[in-house]
């Protein structure tokens, strides 16, 4: 006998937990995927470029099998470096002014430096319109790469360079609103378009003058009293309505207990007030001051000036300057570093860039060295603007600071580069680095004053005085920037 019961047994009804789970997961692989268009569109509009130019990508040099690398050219279309085809196709870099923008410019063999690897990825991309580009693969003839404006003025280079003469060291200057850097020169250096001839000379085990190297972003030196600015700074922020009150008696020779700093040459500077002892550059006075500092708010003022960090120098290597004291350090330690001796170090870039930010109210732009980059047809297909990097101090504090600098040219070490014709804010130095050495001789300082449009800094290895040696140098700068 067949049953005919009905099958009583339910359909099992859907999760609800379970089907939260798939849509969860669904929703993110959606969101992944989206995140990823997004960041493919980011690429290839913003970051392309600076991954393609990276000095480690071998493959960028390829580019030069079909184009010739384009120009390099100072702000007022100068030429200083170009590629010369002769009649049977070889090419040759040549640099029209040979060692006077070396380590600005840089050079394209032996790896890339300077504007040579800045500009790579833009020399070696040609954008002549399509039928030209057509004429010449079908002709077998090489594309002309784009032409690259640098920022440079090939006027206050030559100068710099000249000024320098056969010393070694360092000349910058650059613009404080924009970031501009209108001149770099480091010496000793080298004549790019010997480079392949003398490298061996230039990189052998007995050479010790660092040719190669850009002093002005990798030579690390002590700043001297051109780091009273950052002493001063912090003295300020200690006593922010009462720091002008400071008074010291200088003797020519600071005593604490068995410890002796000297003014330089042991000069006697007498009764000081805060202005003047920064104008004078006394050591005695900031010595002293600095010994009642707090270390910690110290430490903080040399980070917010960029010691210990890395510097907003896109694609250039440099040297970060250091700055070593902490909290509890012994009476010498604190002596020595609050005139800038010890073991702080800075490079000329840097020095240049904590002034340029004291001239622009407190905040740093970024220094670049690319103006513009133009087809060999002339048409501007991109242009490099001014970037601000962040304050490194209030525009009450910059102008503090402006007002001591000012007096280091009205009434204290700083008078080569007084005239009537502009007014000059500066600081010098004397950095002492090996006993029986003579010292390095520091300048850094803007020009007008009031309305800074300039700023130069100079460094003089074993120089002597800052205020003898370098000011002068950059007094040349000075002048010619401000009669045009």
């Amino acid at each position: 006998m067949v049953s005919d019961k009905k099958n009583t047994s339910k359909k099992a009804a859907p999760n609800p937990k379970a089907n939260n789970g798939i849509l969860g997961i669904t929703y993110l692989i959606v969101a992944l995927f989206l995140g990823l268009a997004v960041y493919m569109g980011y690429f290839l509009q913003v970051r392309s470029e600076d991954v393609i130019n990276n000095s480690y990508n071998a493959r960028l040099d390829s580019f030069s099998d079909r184009i010739v690398r384009g120009k390099i050219m100072a702000g007022d279309g100068t030429v200083l470096a170009e590629t010369q085809v002769d009649a049977e196709g070889n090419e040759t870099r040549v640099y029209y002014y040979g060692s006077v923008f070396d380590h600005a410019v840089g050079y394209s063999a032996k790896g890339k430096t300077g504007i040579e690897a800045l500009a790579n990825f833009y020399l070696l991309t040609s954008h002549v319109n399509l039928l030209e580009q057509v004429g010449n693969e079908l002709s077998g003839r090489k594309n002309p790469g784009d032409n690259v404006y640098t920022t440079l003025d090939a006027e206050l280079q030559q100068a710099a360079y000249a000024a320098l003469g056969d010393r070694k060291g360092v000349v910058i200057a650059m613009e404080p609103d924009t970031g501009k850097v209108l001149a770099m020169v480091s010496k000793p250096g080298y004549d790019p378009n010997t480079l392949l001839q003398d490298w061996d000379r230039l990189t052998g085990e007995d050479n010790g003058e660092g040719q190669l190297l850009n002093r002005a972003t990798q030579g690390l030196y002590p700043p001297g009293s051109t780091f009273k600015i950052v002493t001063a700074l912090e003295y300020m922020r200690e006593h922010p309505g009462d720091y002008r009150d400071y008074q010291f008696d200088c003797s020519g020779v600071y005593e604490n207990g068995d410890y002796r700093i000297k003014c330089y040459h042991s000069t006697a500077h007498g009764h000081q007030d805060f202005t003047l002892a920064f104008a004078n550059s006394c050591n005695g006075a900031f010595s002293s001051l600095g010994l009642g500092l707090n270390l910690g708010g110290f430490r903080n003022t040399a980070k917010d000036l960029l010691f210990n960090s890395p510097l907003p120098i896109a694609g250039l290597p440099y040297k970060q300057g250091s700055f070593n004291m902490e909290p509890g350090a012994d009476t010498w330690e604190i002596l020595q570093t609050s005139i800038g001796q010890g073991t702080t170090q800075i490079t000329p870039m840097h020095n240049a860039m904590i002034t340029a930010a004291i001239a622009n109210g407190g905040t740093l732009m970024k220094p670049y060295f690319l103006d513009s980059v133009e087809t060999a047809g002339g048409e501007e297909i991109k242009k490099f603007m001014p970037a601000s990097y962040g304050s490194l101090m209030t525009a009450g504090e910059a102008a503090g600071l402006t007002e001591l600098m000012r007096a280091v040219v009205t009434e204290g070490t700083g008078s080569a580069v007084r005239t009537d014709a502009y007014t000059v804010a500066a600081k010098t130095g004397s950095a002492e680095f090996e006993t029986g050495k003579e010292t390095h001789a520091w300048f850094t300082g803007f020009a007008p004053a009031e309305s800074p449009r300039l700023v130069v800094t100079v460094l003089v290895e074993e120089g002597g005085s800052g205020g003898r040696v370098a000011a002068p140098i950059a007094r040349q700068l000075f002048d010619i920037y401000m009669s045009r």
